[in-house]
């Protein structure tokens, strides 16, 4: 067991979980359409954005923070059989949702969002790091986001699905606009010598400040209008913060540019989200923008860039990894634009879904050993 250190530290469970969800919920989402699951708690569209907010993401959210605030705080955050624990209550959420027991899929799906907060609340709290309380406040909304639709769904609630989900994207966009303005410009700046990348404080606040207004647009579905209007302020203010990042100065660094797309990513959601405000697009390309593209690219990136570090590896990424950034890209693109075409739709979806899960069995061939093995240095973690 002493050359097995799967369970050393939150990023390596989650990061390698993830990243076989992510290759088989394009299995599992066939298997449904196909009658296989048929008598799944839940199913469809509903599944599948389910699936990829409260079990995919969520899996990546968690293995970066109880890597990251063990950093920021020095405290320890759970490794061992309390990890065990943490990632045996994720898996199980993710089982049970395709079982005819919705009740108790409710119950454990809530329950780690939950678990993850107070996971992260303790060491937190131990170092009095205020600065980043506030994301257990967010782990908090997210249980409760994902409480509310498994009791929409259980009769108890009546409340559209679709609002849950909605809801929790904006968290998800909120997380990754705070990390991704904390690290993108340090990550260019360390890895691409002369990059200049800078950060201004009206347009720092203006960009964070229009994600929380449009979650409060998204709760209190206000006229169409003013939704458009948000969005659309909202993606001049992080379109003006990645120009400010000199993406066009990290083209020759794949693990510094693939950040930058995928935030390139969260301007075009914030831009199709105010053209299907009015009606000018379907909210779906909007949404696969979001969660293809930003997501999508972010996640891939930082569980690349973070396992590096972590391993006492380079932050270099080799053949491997640039293909899972290109076939991440690619997969964006077709299931955004060529799902516009009515006669490309169903082929693009297909064609998006695959190169999603080549992508990310790519990420598991190579890191699976990365993650399962101790440090090269010979570090903790």
């Amino acid at each position: 067991m002493g050359n097995f250190a799967l369970w050393n530290l939150g990023f390596r469970p989650f990061y390698l979980l993830a990243s076989l969800f992510g290759l088989a919920t394009i299995l599992l989402w066939v298997a449904q359409l196909s009658g296989l699951l048929e008598n799944a708690y839940l199913q469809g569209p509903l599944w599948h954005g389910h699936e990829m907010l409260f079990g995919y993401t969520l899996a990546v959210v968690a293995g970066f923070l109880l890597t990251a605030v063990r950093a920021w705080t020095g405290q320890p955050t759970p490794v061992g059989i309390p990890l065990m624990v943490l990632s045996s209550l994720w898996l199980a959420g993710r089982v049970l949702v395709l079982t005819p027991y919705g009740g108790l899929a409710a119950v454990v799906n809530a329950a780690f969002p939950a678990a993850l907060a107070l996971a992260i609340a303790l060491p937190l709290w131990h170092a009095r790091n205020a600065r980043n309380y506030f994301f257990v406040g967010l782990l908090l909304l997210m249980a409760a986001l994902v409480a509310a639709l498994h009791l929409t769904l259980l009769d108890v609630l009546v409340l559209p699905p679709r609002v849950s989900l909605v809801l929790g994207l904006d968290v998800m966009l909120f997380i990754m606009a705070v990390i991704g303005g904390r690290v993108i410009p340090m990550f260019t700046n360390k890895g691409v010598p002369g990059a200049g990348a800078t950060r201004q404080l009206w347009i720092e606040r203006l960009a964070l400040a229009s994600v929380l207004i449009l979650f409060a647009a998204d709760l209190l579905q206000p006229d169409a209008a003013l939704v458009a209007a948000i969005a659309l302020v909202a993606t001049l203010a992080h379109g003006l913060r990645l120009l400010l990042w000199r993406p066009w100065r990290t083209l020759s660094t794949p693990l510094v540019w693939i950040l930058h797309a995928a935030y390139s990513w969260i301007v075009l959601y914030l831009a199709l989200r105010a053209l299907a405000a009015v009606g000018w697009v379907a909210e779906t390309h909007a949404i696969h923008a979001l969660t293809v593209g930003a997501i999508g690219g972010m996640t891939l990136g930082m569980m690349t860039r973070t396992a590096r570090g972590h391993t006492g590896r380079p932050l270099r990424a080799d053949g491997f990894e640039l293909a899972c950034f290109l076939l991440i890209q690619v997969s964006a693109l077709l299931r955004v634009f060529g799902a516009m075409l009515p006669s490309w739709y169903l082929t693009s979806i297909q064609a998006s879904g695959l190169l999603w899960a080549a992508a990310f069995g790519i990420y598991v061939l190579r890191y699976w050993p990365i993650l399962t093995q101790p440090r090269l240095d010979g570090k903790p973690g």
